[in-house]
């Protein structure tokens, strides 16, 4: 009988170890799958805040992209208005010159009248001398400005630069052609303060 109770005892230790290592194994097992949910839960967790982490590079690179886009619209909005100034003002002075210009045209048209019509006495040489003066000065300030004389006498009549005060047929002179000036014609540039 005491071969039968130790072999009842090692076996009932036997089942006890046995259900303790199965105890233990499925415990194990939990603890594994305890774990490989943990660690899917961080895979799934990394792999969703990785995937939100590229969502935020990618809309802040688009964001980036944007905010370039619109300086360098703005840097070159900025650059066509500074040139557009620019021009505005150029155009205004040129303007404003070409006013102030036409007003000593008469001027300059006096004095060229007055030097076409010196006496010859040796009494007017001083004021001879100082008209040619004032109307060297008053060219010399023409040409600073860029005023140009229009070149019209035989030249064909451009209504751009001419203005016709007669016409006469002539046997000389082929049509169109402009034969006597009555008043000198001046530009500047391209534009003109008075036709010939």
């Amino acid at each position: 009988m005491k071969d039968n109770e130790t072999t009842n005892e090692e076996q009932a230790a036997e089942e006890i170890e046995n259900s303790e290592l199965n105890d233990k194994l499925q415990s194990d097992d939990v603890v594994d799958a305890d774990v490989r949910v943990i660690d899917d839960s961080i895979e799934s967790s990394g792999a969703s805040e990785e995937e939100s982490l590229e969502e935020q590079v990618k809309r802040l690179h688009t964001e980036a992209e944007e905010y370039l886009d619109g300086w360098q619209r703005a840097r070159a909005e900025f650059a066509n208005f500074k040139k557009r100034t620019q021009r505005e003002n150029e155009h205004a002075r040129e303007r404003i010159a070409g006013e102030i210009i036409t007003h000593f045209l008469g001027v300059k048209d006096d004095i060229e009248r007055a030097l076409s019509r010196v006496p010859e006495t040796d009494d007017f040489q001083e004021w001879t001398l100082g008209i040619e003066l004032i109307h060297q000065k008053l060219q010399a300030l023409f040409d600073a400005e860029g005023v140009e004389l229009i070149d019209a006498e035989g030249k064909r009549f451009d209504p751009n630069f001419h203005e016709a005060v007669s016409f006469e047929e002539s046997d000389d002179h082929e049509e169109g052609l402009i034969i006597d000036i009555t008043q000198p014609g001046y530009k500047m540039g391209e534009r003109v303060l008075r036709p010939a």
